[in-house]
């Protein structure tokens, strides 16, 4: 079956597309990808996964056509930039 393993780092975003076997999960497509040989940043144990947007666990078994989407760790309070955003707003006026 065919789905598509993507990751984005600060610079690029990588997605590519695989035929893994029926009934693979998503830590076998990862693996199967390469990414992680690529990407060495990237740590199973601390990046969080999904599938479409969804986060879901390394067991998740697979269908075709699905994206294996890899997620960086937040860097920045979500708080502190959407006060800055607005900060910004403000000063256009």
């Amino acid at each position: 079956m065919l789905v598509g393993v993507a990751y984005a780092d600060k610079f690029k975003q990588t997605w590519l597309k695989l035929d893994v076997p029926e009934g693979s999960t998503l830590r076998e497509a990862i693996e199967r990808s390469g990414l992680l040989e690529r990407f060495p940043e990237i740590d199973l144990s601390v990046n969080k996964v999904g599938v479409f947007g969804k986060l879901s666990r390394l067991d998740t078994r697979l269908n075709d056509g699905d994206r294996v989407e890899i997620y960086r760790p937040i860097t920045v309070d979500p708080e502190t930039v959407e006060r800055r955003d607005r900060q910004d707003a403000g000063d256009e006026d």
